[in-house]
């Protein structure tokens, strides 16, 4: 009754208006109003919703919106969908200037008669100026407010703004705007969401009984909602859409009828929100998700603050092709969940990346990417949204032992001491680093080797980094200086963030005699693009989740093309790589290879390819890293809540499959490529004073991997060639 007496004084106002006033209102509508409307009408931004797709552009990840809300363009809406919505809201659409002074005379008549607000008499061009003007983020809230107030006064803007959008859009632009930001109940704005959140489909395929459904809930979204609402209003309003289509002849009444016979078929689809709520079964993407989000936050693209950033992903409506590869991902979790269980407490980080972009290929854990709670007793499992792969917030990262080495010979190298440099590598090695610890030598640090029958005795950079020698590599960086090691570690992507490495590599890095083993944490995601980096022959590319952001208007936004700058020389890089396809079972250029602590990977991937093994001390933590030219893989198992539970050795065999099966999907379909061998300038002389020693490791340091510890039968020729 309300609306009915407004309806009466806007009727009265505007017939009392004298002929000469109500011609100048007019003509000023037609000639000049336009300019002056708001923004927000002129060039609409409304809240719309962001997908996250997997980098074959189809698979869908998650969605991100405050509004779920998906513009589309009005040749993607069923012709019966138009015609629905015309019939039901405004069947002289196509004829009068923005308001209908006959419809909203008719309204009035209507409402007087019903004792109720049976019709409105607001046109689309009207319905679409209040759906903007409420919505408009950049009005105040009592703006938004006051625009839907029911005032004679707000009733006249509301036909004048029509009346200037008329003058200015075609009538087909403005039934598409209209379409596009109409609520539907359910939580769905605009036709597209409408269309999947009812029937799980898109809108180009709302059939007739479908389309007048949708018509129908507009008048009163919420209420006549076949899914919070009344299923019964709802298909009496589609009862009232289908006749007023017949009546303005856009079907037959025959038509009609039918659809008003069809039952009522509904598919709901819950349109998924955020990294929590990724498609079913997926919930691993989940980490990946999250990473995207923290690394959206921090591109100026996207807004000058954190909180516009997130503003933009959840309202900007972007198409967000992001570089996870779903087959990848697939292998690598099943891979971690193989060697622990979602329920375990340890967990298995792995991370992928391509080297040459930083594309990060894969993340994945055996926890499922939740806020569900957990159990009693279990902080992190099986439900975390902490960042366990990538590092930050309460995530510091883990050790990874001796894969710390690489950077010692990377260093090393870079100094010019060639892959030949020998020494004779002791049990103990004294250091001049002073330590009052259990085990030091004269009130200095002497790091031991794990298995000194093993690895001690003469090592080049060949056999001390594919036997794993501690006293070789401590000794090498000693030559070079830890500070030059831990800058290359850092130059190549390593990140400290626990406070205790950070503040160790910023005031006394040079006397960090141990970094070299691996003490400081880190994560899989950091290890694996520091070792991509020696697969790209020294050129660094920061870690990228997206192969191409696109903008609603189809604009790409520039984020998307790979950072990356040269940090080593090839030569250099070649060189490392040479000596680290000697733990994985493979064979250096120059017949160097003499033993490896992962020699199972040569028959699982089956191509050329480089890595090193990690154990911190007590084998608190067991890790991999494995690379070829087109991807580098990391694995760390470690308890990431608890740095006292130590693993153990045996896992150590398991991180080692789980990496290589990942790097096997991984190159997948790809052409073999191969490594590039180093000049003779950094290879130096390989003259050996004595041959390796060709025992078997000590009982106490065997693992389950035994076949590690075997001299492959190159290097059993080249014992035989030398007596």
């Amino acid at each position: 009754m309300l609306l009915a007496g407004l309806l009466a004084g806007l009727v009265l106002a505007v017939a009392a208006l004298p002929g000469g006033l109500l011609g100048g209102f007019a003509a000023r509508a037609a000639l000049g109003a336009y300019a002056d409307l708001p923004d927000a009408l002129r060039t609409p931004v409304q809240p719309q919703r962001s997908y996250l797709y997997a980098n074959d552009g189809k698979t869908l990840i998650t969605t991100f919106y405050d509004v779920n809300r998906t513009d589309v363009s009005l040749d993607e809406i069923a012709p019966v969908m138009r015609q629905a919505i015309i019939a039901a809201e405004d069947r002289r659409f196509y004829s009068h200037g923005g308001a209908d002074l006959r419809g909203i005379a008719r309204a009035l008549v209507a409402n007087v008669k019903g004792g109720g607000t049976e019709q409105g008499g607001s046109t689309l061009t009207m319905q679409y100026v209040r759906n903007v003007l409420k919505t408009d983020p950049n009005r105040t809230p009592e703006e938004r407010q006051a625009a839907t107030e029911q005032t004679v006064g707000r009733k006249l803007q509301e036909i004048r703004y029509a009346n200037a959008l008329e003058q200015s859009l075609s009538k087909d632009e403005i039934l598409n705007r209209y379409l596009n930001i109409a609520y539907f109940g359910s939580g769905a704005y605009g036709v597209a969401a409408a269309s999947q959140r009812y029937f799980g489909k898109a809108p180009a395929g709302l059939t007739l009984g479908e389309a007048a459904l949708l018509a129908g809930l507009v008048q009163s979204p919420d209420a006549y909602s076949p899914i919070d609402g009344d299923k019964d209003q709802a298909l009496t309003r589609r009862g009232y859409v289908l006749d007023a289509m017949a009546e303005t002849g856009a079907i037959t009444p025959q038509q009609a009828a039918a659809a008003k016979a069809e039952a009522l078929t509904l598919r709901p689809t819950a349109q998924p929100n955020g990294c929590t709520a990724t498609a079913q079964g997926h919930d691993d993407w989940g980490f990946f998700c999250d990473y995207l989000r923290r690394w959206w936050l921090t591109q100026p693209a996207f807004g000058s603050t954190p909180e516009e950033r997130e503003q933009a992903l959840r309202r900007g409506g972007y198409r967000v092709v992001t570089t996870l590869d779903a087959k990848i991902q697939q292998t690598a979790q099943e891979q971690a969940t193989k060697v622990y269980g979602y329920g375990n407490k340890r967990a298995l980080p792995i991370a992928a990346v391509e080297p040459g972009t930083g594309r990060v290929l894969a993340m994945a854990v055996n926890r499922h990417y939740s806020l569900d709670d957990n159990p009693a007793g279990q902080a992190n499992h099986p439900n975390t949204v902490n960042p366990l792969i990538s590092g930050g917030a309460s995530v510091d990262g883990y050790q990874a032992g001796s894969t710390f080495k690489m950077f010692t010979m990377l260093a090393a190298l870079e100094a010019g001491k060639p892959l030949a440099t020998g020494f004779d590598a002791p049990s103990r090695l004294p250091t001049r680093y002073a330590s009052d610890d259990e085990g030091n030598c004269d009130g200095t640090w002497c790091p031991a080797n794990a298995n000194p029958q093993w690895m001690d005795g003469y090592r080049m950079m060949w056999d001390g980094f594919g036997r794993s020698v501690n006293t070789y590599f401590v000794w090498l960086a000693e030559q070079v200086g830890e500070d030059k090691v831990v800058e290359m570690a850092q130059r190549l992507g390593i990140t400290f963030r626990a406070d205790s490495d950070a503040a160790f590599a910023r005031d006394n890095a040079a006397n960090w005699g141990a970094f070299t083993l691996g003490v400081a944490a880190t994560t899989p995601l950091d290890l694996a693009n520091a070792y991509a980096t020696v697969a790209a022959e020294g050129t660094y590319c920061k870690p990228l989740p997206v192969v191409s952001v696109t903008a609603p208007d189809g604009d790409a936004v520039d984020v998307a093309q790979p950072s990356c700058e040269r940090v080593l020389e090839p030569d250099v890089a070649r060189a490392a790589t040479d000596a680290a396809r000697c733990p994985v079972g493979q064979q250096s250029a120059f017949g160097q290879c003499n033993g490896g602590t992962a020699t199972a990977v040569d028959s699982i991937v089956g191509r050329p390819v480089a890595g090193k093994t990690g154990s911190s001390e007590r084998n608190a933590t067991e890790t991999f890293v494995g690379y070829t030219p087109q991807v580098a893989v990391a694995g760390i198992a470690a308890n990431p809540d608890d740095v006292n539970d130590l693993v153990g050795s045996a896992v150590q065999a398991k991180v080692i499959d789980a990496v290589a099966r990942t790097i096997k999907t991984a190159l997948t379909g790809k052409p073999v490529a191969g490594f590039t061998a180093p000049s003779r300038a950094l290879v130096g002389d390989p003259q050996r004073p004595q041959p390796p020693r060709r025992t078997e490791p000590d009982r106490r340091e065997q693992r389950e991997d035994r076949e590690d510890r075997e001299l492959p039968s190159d290097v059993l020729r080249w014992l035989r060639e030398r007596g």
